[in-house]
């Protein structure tokens, strides 16, 4: 018989998971704390990688239905300089292994894929304790208590389960995004659009820079990154959107206008995302009936592949634990030692670019940056 499972979380990585066990009979129950799938935004859009977040669709039976969410276009690509100059551009002609997808629609598509009931809203799990056997019981607010016999960790940055596996906590990685939508981009905010194009648009520099994305129904949405400490965010009013976005957008003074259009231009109040981070390439040892996937696991730094590695390490727990059906230890224990070094190679390779960029000038970081893209898809042209 089956090992019974319990997911907390219910983002891509344990949806994933979940659907990954149903393919193979595995029944599972997800514990969510968000009231309802709709209870708040999802965010923007996710690139969906052919060497990680493809191979997780592929293995949840959903490929058919992924292409048909993929935003036709939204993979092109370009590099600006602080005065608007487009320094290189890559254009989607069809063929890249990173399509676009809105991350909510890609949320819906696995619980679209589930059994009916599978997720339980409304569940935020307040305690976990280990209970001798491999069992563990979940406390929820509000009351109610569960044990289960194999608890899987999907519960994001704060994870009320890692505690049981680890002490690591995340810290503040010195980063924070800031979050403006301009809506009817074409026609309310031509000269932001036009700079934006048709994908997405960088205009890094020192400490700080302007990243937008052209996503589903004439949307732009405004990834600021700054480099500040938290201090200097908790002195800004986000509550005041006119005086945030002006604050924020100061911080780009002498800027191109088409390019700090993207700040002031806002029609949504700037939303702050602070990043965190626990540390690159830290593990666990083995314990009885646990494990993490995702942020849980491996928190890190924005580097585009924090979903992707997340959908992957929920598909490759499903296969495991399929692949075992009646020892689940071995299939966690193959799953984590398989988990452990991906994820700390591509915290690693972040870490050497932050590190490549130290020392850079202003007008030298746009260029590096290219350099990188060159190296990496070795498709974008310099203009």
């Amino acid at each position: 018989m089956h090992t019974p499972v319990t997911i907390i979380g219910a983002g891509l990585g344990g949806l994933t998971f979940a659907r990954v066990l149903h393919v193979h009979g595995i029944p599972a129950t997800v514990y969510e704390a968000e009231p309802s799938p709709m209870a708040r935004m999802q965010g923007g859009m996710l690139d969906i990688h052919d060497y990680n977040g493809q191979l997780a669709v592929e293995a949840a039976g959903l490929m058919d239905e992924f292409r048909g969410l993929v935003l036709e276009g939204r993979q092109a690509m370009r590099v600006l300089d602080r005065h608007g100059t487009v320094l290189a551009e890559q254009a989607d002609d069809g063929t890249g292994g990173r399509p676009e997808v809105q991350r909510a629609d890609l949320r819906r598509m696995l619980l679209d894929a589930l059994p009916d009931g599978t997720v339980h809203w409304g569940h935020k799990v307040t305690g976990a304790r280990a209970v001798g056997d491999g069992r563990h019981e979940l406390s929820f607010a509000g009351g109610g208590t569960v044990v289960t016999s194999l608890l899987v960790g999907a519960d994001g940055a704060w994870s009320r389960i890692r505690p049981l596996l680890t002490g690591a906590t995340p810290e503040y990685t010195g980063e924070a995004f800031v979050e403006i939508y301009l809506y009817d981009a074409d026609t309310r905010h031509p000269a932001a659009a036009k700079a934006v194009g048709g994908g997405s648009l960088m205009a890094p520099s020192v400490d700080k820079g302007i990243h937008a994305h052209r996503e589903s129904g004439d949307t732009l949405h405004t990834y600021v990154s700054l480099t500040r400490p938290l201090e200097w965010f908790d002195a800004i009013d986000f509550t005041d959107a006119a005086a945030a976005a002006a604050r924020v957008a100061a911080e780009f003074d002498g800027w191109a206008p088409e390019l700090t259009a993207l700040i002031t231009d806002g029609d949504t109040a700037p939303i702050l995302r602070p990043h965190f981070s626990l540390p690159i390439g830290h593990r666990w040892d083995r314990a009885p009936g646990v494990t993490l996937v995702g942020d849980a696991a491996h928190l890190m730094p924005a580097n585009g592949e924090g979903a992707n590695l997340a959908m992957l390490d929920g598909a490759e727990l499903g296969l495991a634990l399929a692949a075992y059906p009646g020892a689940a230890e071995t299939a966690l224990a193959e799953y984590e030692e398989a988990m452990f070094p991906r994820s700390a190679k591509v915290g690693a390779e972040g870490k050497r670019f932050d590190e490549f960029l130290a020392g850079a000038g202003e007008d030298d970081v746009p260029r590096i940056l290219v350099d990188a893209f060159r190296e990496f898809t070795g498709a974008v042209r310099e203009s």
